[in-house]
């Protein structure tokens, strides 16, 4: 576990540079995806652990993912009460990621988490372009739990960066969503493989939380001043068709 000292292990100076990265992080994340990309390789070089940095990542990426899941399912977007089993599997799946990562070797971890920031920066350039209109369905309910939400969902608890394209994909090749639809879909399971990924790494006691909560205040600034800028735009659409169109939006740009 910390010591009470390692929880202001960063300067000042150093906080305020961590906050603007993850308010860009979460400016990003709110348009496009990928935000750890910066936010992870940020908290390595200010000298944290990788289990360390994982963990504090996963507490100030709540910020963003948790206000854009408010958002849509205020907007009556997304149903709660339809996505539970995807919820659980996530919930389990991510929990899962983020102990193991915690056995994994220090050193194992400086060597592999490189390799994976450039396989997902690769990923959101070689992505291919998904459909803007529903399809028919190929996956329901158990199976498409365990591979959207237990798959993913580890993913996010060990690693993170790109899940939510990743919740987006899913959504649109085994559910037969529209883009739009889908990216409302995967905010919701973002968030919950946060938190529960989040909880675990609480339990072991990886989270700098002084870092944290300064990175999470940015994260959900940056977050909502992407979400709302684009919201702002388009006054004359109905709530829903508003979303809608936002989260293509979004995701047009991270799929081309």
């Amino acid at each position: 576990m910390e010591t009470f000292n390692s929880l202001f292990m960063v300067s000042p100076l150093l906080l305020g540079v961590l906050f603007f990265v993850a308010m860009l992080a979460g400016f990003i994340d709110s348009i496009a995806g990928g935000g750890g990309l910066l936010t992870i390789p940020a908290l390595m070089a200010a000298g944290m652990s990788p289990a360390n940095a994982l963990a504090t990542n996963k507490l100030q990426a709540c910020g963003g993912s948790i206000s854009a899941t408010i958002y849509f399912i205020r907007r009556k977007v997304v149903s709660l009460s339809d996505q539970k089993l995807n919820i659980a599997m996530t919930f389990i799946g991510s929990m899962s990621g983020a102990l193991l990562v915690q056995y994994v070797q220090a050193d194992v971890l400086r060597q592999i988490l490189p390799i994976l920031v450039i396989c997902i920066g690769l990923y959101f350039l070689l992505m291919p372009k998904l459909g803007e209109e529903d399809r028919q369905r190929r996956m329901y309910g158990l199976p498409f739990a365990l591979i959207a939400g237990g798959c993913v969902g580890f993913y996010d608890g060990f690693f993170g960066p790109a899940a939510g394209s990743f919740y987006a994909l899913a959504f649109v090749t085994l559910c037969g969503f529209n883009l739009a639809k889908a990216t409302a879909h995967a905010k919701l399971l973002n968030a919950t493989s946060n938190i529960g990924g989040l909880l675990l790494f609480i339990l072991g006691g990886k989270v700098i939380w002084a870092t944290g909560f300064v990175m999470l205040v940015g994260q959900f600034l940056g977050a909502r001043n992407g979400f709302t800028a684009g919201v702002e735009q388009r006054t004359k659409a109905d709530p829903p068709d508003d979303c809608y169109r936002l989260g293509g939006d979004e995701c047009q740009i991270t799929l081309r």
